[in-house]
């Protein structure tokens, strides 16, 4: 069994407790218009090319045995229908213009790339990581991965949309330590507006597993204009006041991605979106803190 990786993130360090490495997985049903990693929304390979680095020296035409790439008077043009992600065009680039996100794994090889640091996740109470896209897209390989991860008494946290068939959480639940599960918008006609799908389905797998005694800490991304407002956090408030729920995490916007969506060819939509002040995020955090919940900001 393969899956595609787009990153393996060793010595993370905001994706959980401790010293991590993060994997993340290719592929997500949402499509968050702030998303910073927009290479990760694709389930398939696809081919960064950054305009600015090119030079149109015409070597990854010229190595191309597909003829999937070409210059004309607009520049570079790629044809990722003919592509075959064969890197040839990537290792011939002089430039580093051109980058691949994808890479299909089977689970033996991605243990062999958690087991590596073994002993940060020992001295640090570290573990692993699965994150995306949205990992629970690849329920069977997870399962695989955090059962052997289980067996080797690697502390395993998957970081989850939430927006999955529950089954899909029921065949992991028993492997995995902690969820990190995000919350956007209580409002499903304004979630779907802004990442492709109601808030429902993610809502009731949150309750679900509260109700089955998972572990959970919660994720709130914190997006000027869109979700920062008060109506949507007294929602949230009192919607997880009944769930065994007792840390949060607030993470503010940033548009740090913003160069990814050019290489991939794709708009940036988000320009219109407000990176919260440090004042909104205290203000925030204030607010869950007086419900009774340890809040950090940040991962």
């Amino acid at each position: 069994m393969k899956t595609t990786v787009f990153n393996i993130q060793k010595f993370s360090i905001h994706d959980g407790p401790g010293i991590r490495t993060t994997v993340f997985f290719k592929g997500c049903p949402l499509n968050c218009i702030w998303c910073h990693n927009p290479e990760s929304q694709d389930f398939s390979k696809e081919m960064l090319h950054d305009k600015e680095k090119c030079t149109l020296c015409g070597r990854c035409v010229a190595k191309c045995s597909r003829g999937a790439i070409s210059i004309s008077d607009a520049g570079l043009v790629n044809d990722y229908a003919r592509c075959g992600f064969c890197g040839v065009c990537t290792d011939f680039c002089t430039n580093n213009a051109r980058e691949i996100a994808g890479e299909e794994l089977t689970a033996a090889q991605i243990m062999k790339e958690i087991e590596k640091d073994s002993i940060f996740y020992e001295q640090s109470s570290g573990g692993v990581t699965f994150s995306g896209g949205e990992v629970m897209s690849h329920p069977e390989i997870l399962a695989e991965l955090a059962r052997s991860c289980r067996e080797k008494g690697i502390h395993v946290a998957v970081d989850t949309c939430g927006y999955a068939p529950f089954s899909s959480f029921e065949s992991v639940m028993e492997y995995v330590d902690v969820f990190l599960y995000d919350i956007k918008l209580m409002d499903s006609d304004l979630h779907r507006k802004y990442t492709g799908k109601d808030s429902t389905l993610i809502l009731d797998n949150l309750m679900k597993l509260s109700d089955m005694g998972a572990n959970i800490n919660l994720r709130l991304p914190i997006i000027g204009g869109i979700n920062d407002d008060d109506g949507n956090i007294e929602s949230i408030i009192e919607f997880i006041k009944d769930t065994n729920i007792r840390e949060i995490n607030l993470l503010p916007y940033h548009d740090i991605g913003r160069n990814k969506y050019a290489k991939l060819g794709k708009e940036y939509k988000a320009d219109f979106m407000e990176v919260p002040t440090e004042e909104k995020m205290n203000e925030i955090k204030e607010r869950f803190e007086k419900s009774g919940y340890k809040v950090k900001i940040g991962g």
